[in-house]
């Protein structure tokens, strides 16, 4: 399963709107249920406009009755050229994903025709929950 998340990751790359960074994004969420949600940024000229492909991938899970998930993969490199290393998700989008994710839900990073997988306590072993309020 992590081979075709990825694969729809590096696909989706493909449907990014950046025409500022020309840094191109794909991911692939897999839901607990075996949907599979896609994503891609979509940027703003006004940059905090700017949606991550990961916001927009779990934004449409959460519309279709989505809060819990087993996997994602991300893909992201400059427009045009091949994922060669890891793009991990921004602040905002660990915080957002830190909402519907389990420590050890998995974290598909694409490096060229691989990847390596992680836990998501790996990459955000600190957020702010609601146990924080």
């Amino acid at each position: 399963m992590y081979d075709k998340l990825a694969k729809i990751a590096l696909e989706m790359r493909s449907k990014a709107y950046a025409p500022y960074s020309h840094f191109t994004v794909g991911v692939a969420l897999l839901a607990r249920s075996g949907e599979v949600y896609e994503g891609t940024n979509i940027e703003n000229a006004s940059f905090g406009a700017t949606i991550c492909a990961e916001r927009v991938a779990i934004s449409r899970a959460i519309i279709e009755g989505e809060n819990t998930f087993e996997a994602i993969a991300i893909a992201g490199a400059k427009e045009g050229e091949e994922v060669l290393k890891p793009c991990y998700p921004c602040g905002i989008c660990v915080q957002t994903l830190s909402e519907f994710f389990d420590a050890d839900t998995k974290v598909i990073l694409v490096e060229g025709d691989s990847y390596t997988v992680r836990n998501f306590s790996e990459i955000a072993p600190a957020t702010f929950g609601k146990e924080d309020l």
